[in-house]
């Protein structure tokens, strides 16, 4: 190691530590407002398709008191998201999607009660990875706890859709 004289002058950096909370996003490993924005608005399209499936697919199971119940609470979680995905997409200054998610053709598509739930639960899972995948690039704690609130209510309503799944008839 070598020592430096007192009279050698201090090198110069770059840039401050104190700066880093002034550097980009993208800079700093998180993602950036546009792809954010576009992630929003992914989820928003997936969350409202799920909303509409299992309106109409807790109809469909009205005789069904368990089956209709479980749909109309993933329902609610459903409409939960999109308006707490609406309110960050503003924020972060986008215009969120007014698309229905390919999801809902796919799901209404399937004329059997049981196997569209199943179909339920894998779209639910496929959020579930999304928010894994996006919750470390996270700056904004605001929308950080917002969308871990939303994972952990996804996994509850899949653990529930498949124990019913393992238990009921359609």
């Amino acid at each position: 190691m070598t020592k430096r004289r007192d009279d050698e002058p201090a090198g110069e950096v770059a840039s401050p530590a104190c700066a880093m909370h002034e550097a980009d996003d993208a800079y700093m490993g998180y993602a950036a407002k546009d792809e954010l924005i576009t992630f929003l608005n992914e989820l928003l399209e997936a969350e409202r398709a799920g909303a509409q499936v299992t309106l109409e697919s807790a109809e469909q199971a009205a005789g069904s008191g368990t089956v209709a119940a479980l749909l109309r609470a993933i329902q609610r979680d459903e409409a939960r998201w999109c308006a707490m995905l609406l309110t960050h997409v503003k924020a972060l200054g986008g215009a969120p999607s007014p698309k229905l998610g390919a999801f809902y053709d796919k799901a209404m598509a399937i004329a059997d009660l049981g196997e569209r739930i199943a179909l339920l639960n894998r779209g639910q899972g496929w959020v579930v990875r999304k928010l894994r995948e996006m919750l470390p690039r996270l700056r904004d704690n605001r929308l950080h706890a917002d969308l871990a609130e939303m994972l952990r209510s996804h996994e509850a309503n899949i653990a529930l859709a498949a124990e019913l799944a393992s238990r009921a008839r359609y």
